[in-house]
C-alpha cells in the first residue's frame, strides 16, 4: 500500500491564517443631531444674556470688593465650623443608631427623623425666633442671660446648618462602618486589640473609602447652603452682594458676582475632594487613578512622541 506525498510544497509553510475581518465602524447619526441642538440651545442662551440690560463692567469692578472678600471668608468659616459640628455629630449619632441599647438607638433614630424631614431654612428661622418663647435662657450656675444676647446671628448660623448636617452625616458615617466585613472586626478581637483599637486601625480606614466622596458633597453642598442665612441677619457673601446690589443698582449683575464667587470655591474644594478621595483608594485598587497633572503630562508626552515619530 503506498501513499502519495505532496513533495511541491515546502514543509516549513505555515498553515494559513483567517482572514483580517474589515471592520466598518457604525455612524450615530444621533450623537450629531443632539450636539447641533445642544450648541444650538447654548448659543442662544448666550445671545439671551449679550441682549439683555446687564452692565456686566460691574461684576469686574466688585470682584475684589472689601465687602465681597470679607462675604467669602465668612462663607468659608461658617463652613467650616458648620461641617464640624456635623462630622462629630454625624459620628456620634451613627455609633449611637448601631448600639445595641434601644434608648440610644431609638434617640438617634428620632433625632435623624427629625432633622432630616424639616427644611433647613425652617430650622433656621425657628432657631432665630425662639426668643419670642423664651425670655431667658438659664444653665444654673453655668450660664444664665436674655435669650436675645445669647442666640447671635453666627450662634442662630450654626445651630441651624450644623444640627441639620449632623443628621445627614450620621447616616454617611452608618454606612461606612457597615461597609467594613465583620471578619475584620472578630480578626482584630481574636489577636486581643481593644474595641477603640479596632475602630481606629481596622474599621475607621476602610469605612473611609465608602464616608468620603458623600462627605466632599456635603461640604459643597454646605457652602452653598450658607446663603440662607442671611435670614436670620448673619452677613456672608450673598448677604453682602445683595446689599451692594441694592445701593449700586445693580442687583442682577451682583448676584451673577456671588455666583462666580461660589463656583471657584467650589471648584477648590472639588479638586480638594478629589486627592482626598485618591489617598484613601490606596490598598482598594491595584493603581491609583492618574492626578490632572499626570493626565496633562501624559497627554504632552504622547503628543511629543507622535511628532518625532511623523518627523
Amino acid at each position: 500500500m503506498t501513499v502519495d506525498i505532496d513533495k511541491t510544497a515546502p514543509e516549513d509553510t505555515p498553515p494559513a491564517g483567517p482572514e483580517a475581518i474589515k471592520a466598518i465602524p457604525v455612524r450615530h447619526y444621533g450623537r450629531y443631531i443632539s450636539a447641533v441642538i445642544a450648541l444650538g440651545l447654548l448659543a442662544s442662551i448666550i445671545y439671551a444674556f449679550a441682549q439683555g440690560k446687564i452692565n456686566w463692567s460691574a461684576v469686574p469692578d466688585y470682584f475684589f470688593d472689601e465687602r465681597i472678600l470679607k462675604g467669602v471668608g465668612q462663607t468659608l468659616l461658617l463652613t467650616v465650623l458648620s461641617m464640624v459640628i456635623g462630622i462629630v455629630g454625624g459620628i456620634i449619632l451613627a455609633v449611637m443608631r448601631l448600639s445595641k441599647n434601644p434608648v440610644t438607638s431609638s434617640i438617634a433614630w428620632f433625632y435623624i427623623w427629625f432633622f432630616r424631614g424639616t427644611p433647613v431654612l425652617v430650622q433656621l428661622v425657628v432657631w432665630f425666633n425662639l426668643g419670642l418663647v423664651f425670655e431667658y435662657i438659664n444653665l444654673g450656675p453655668i450660664y444664665k442671660d436674655y435669650w436675645s444676647d445669647f442666640m447671635t446671628p453666627l450662634l442662630t448660623a450654626l445651630l441651624g446648618l450644623g444640627l441639620n448636617e449632623a443628621a445627614y452625616m450620621a447616616e454617611i458615617c452608618r454606612a461606612g462602618l457597615l461597609s467594613v466585613d465583620e471578619g475584620q472586626t472578630e480578626a482584630a478581637n481574636a489577636l486581643g486589640m481593644s474595641h477603640g483599637k479596632t475602630l481606629r486601625r481596622i474599621v475607621i480606614p476602610q469605612a473611609m473609602r465608602v464616608i468620603v466622596p458623600p462627605t466632599g458633597n456635603e461640604v459643597i453642598n454646605m457652602l452653598k447652603t450658607t446663603s440662607l442665612v442671611s435670614v436670620v441677619q448673619y452677613t456672608e457673601l450673598f448677604r453682602y452682594a445683595q446689599d451692594i446690589g441694592q445701593t449700586s443698582g445693580a442687583p442682577v449683575e451682583m448676584y451673577f458676582l456671588a455666583a462666580a464667587w461660589y463656583l471657584i470655591m467650589t471648584s477648590i474644594l472639588s479638586v480638594g475632594q478629589y486627592y482626598i478621595e485618591r489617598y484613601y483608594a490606596r490598598g482598594s485598587s491595584r493603581s491609583l487613578p492618574p492626578t490632572p497633572f499626570q493626565k496633562i503630562r501624559a497627554n504632552v508626552f504622547s503628543l511629543s512622541t507622535r511628532k518625532k515619530a511623523t518627523a
